[in-house]
């Protein structure tokens, strides 16, 4: 049957199930129209839409450049779809690669041709393997298609070599960011997959996203950190800043490309960990404190975007500090980068934030006192935001530091900057 007249009849149905009692969360997404666009499912994939919203230099520079890893693990693996097609896994694996989480399903009517080669040649290779689902919340509900993805090779089984199934839960490739979904809508419907992946495999599965995407589309929800392990996306040399709900994450999706095909990833533990992943529960360990810096680009708003302007405004720019990266924020960061000798591309990412950040202590005053009071406020440790480092911002300063068990010395120096915009 043709895709999109498999989807209409598909959700045609939903809506006459929902109307008799199927599951709420079905009902939800069938109340939200599937677009209509042209199908590409072998090109969508694990980061594939963060990839996307990336500068053509930004991406390239993470996957050449990356900065030096910052976590307790160093386990190398990768996840990779049908647009690798047939993999030499022997190959990989002698080039170090210890596992690999492959591309079953997508929505509930698409599975991936090249599945059974990369699932079962990965094993045979001698890697722990892994299933994951590309998430269509706009297309069946999160019980639906866990069903699916249980019933086309996302299963779990207790042998040592299967990892438990992977939601891909990030960017729509085809419309929305957030699929038409409110963000309790989301969360509802990441709850069922989850919930029913769980009943029909005794294992929760690993959630993937962004903490931008997760933010944005759930509110930064901290329900599904209750149980679920997590899988972050970031190229930006960190793991960090985490998503609400979950003080570490299981695997860290650093690049788009390098030494293996697809993804690059890195599990957050040893081998004798990602066996015990394996095989059932594992607590990894905590990310380093503080080690953090996030990626803020045009388009990003909050907190973060006014920490950005007012540290420009504190290096000359006359910027106004609205929260709202907009193309004159972006301009005020690349003129930054070119007077720094840095590269120039709008982006602030760890090496930007790194000079950008001035420190202060009490006595100081201006912008850049601003930008951490703000910090402060947002971090609950409410101070007047007066550009004035005062005796009351020092002890919000100290309270804050203490809270993240960093040095309290009341001084907003680089790694107490590093733990505020994280």
């Amino acid at each position: 049957m043709n895709r999109t007249l498999a989807t209409a009849v598909t959700l045609g149905l939903t809506v006459l199930g929902a109307s008799a009692g199927l599951p709420h969360d079905v009902a939800r997404a069938a109340a939200i129209p599937a677009p209509a666009h042209p199908w590409h499912e072998d090109a969508d994939h694990m980061g594939s839409g963060l990839t996307a919203r990336m500068p053509a230099r930004a991406v390239h520079e993470s996957v050449t450049a990356p900065a030096a890893p910052d976590v307790t693990g160093t386990l190398k693996g990768l996840d990779v779809s049908a647009f690798q097609e047939n993999i030499n896994w022997p190959s990989v694996a002698s080039k170090g690669a210890s596992f690999a989480y492959v591309k079953a399903t997508e929505g509930t009517d698409y599975t991936s041709s090249q599945f059974s080669q990369q699932y079962n040649g990965s094993a045979a290779a001698g890697l722990i393997r892994g299933a994951y689902h590309f998430a269509l919340p706009n297309t069946a509900g999160g019980s639906a298609q866990a069903d699916y993805f249980v019933a086309h090779g996302g299963g779990w089984s207790d042998d040592g070599k299967t990892l438990p199934g992977a939601l891909d839960i990030e960017y729509n490739p085809y419309g929305a960011t957030c699929y038409g979904l409110s963000q309790s809508a989301m969360v509802s419907w990441i709850t069922a997959f989850s919930n029913e992946y769980h009943a029909k495999t005794g294992r929760y599965p690993i959630v993937y996203s962004t903490r931008d995407w997760w933010s944005t589309c759930t509110g930064n929800s901290a329900t599904p950190g209750q149980h679920d392990p997590l899988w972050i996306a970031n190229y930006s040399g960190s793991p960090t800043p985490l998503p609400a709900g979950w003080s570490t994450y299981t695997i860290w999706q650093n690049a788009d490309s390098g030494t293996f095909p697809g993804d690059q990833d890195v599990f957050n533990g040893t081998t004798t960990d990602l066996k015990t992943f394996a095989h059932g529960t594992y607590a990894p360990p905590p990310p380093p404190p503080g080690s953090g810096w996030p990626v803020i680009s045009q388009g990003a708003t909050g907190h973060s975007t006014t920490t950005i302007q007012y540290l420009l405004d504190a290096h000359g720019s006359t910027l106004t500090v609205d929260g709202d990266f907009g193309p004159a924020t972006r301009s005020a960061v690349i003129a930054f980068q070119t007077s720094q000798g840095l590269t120039a591309d709008g982006i602030v990412g760890p090496s930007t934030w790194q000079v950008l950040i001035i420190t202060v202590q009490e006595g100081d005053g201006g912008p850049a006192v601003k930008a951490a009071q703000d910090e402060l406020t947002a971090h609950s440790h409410p101070v007047t935001v007066d550009g004035e480092f005062g005796p009351a911002t020092r002890s919000g300063v100290l309270a804050f530091q203490t809270s993240k068990s960093l040095t309290a010395d009341g001084v907003v120096g680089p790694k107490t900057w590093a733990a505020l915009v994280s």
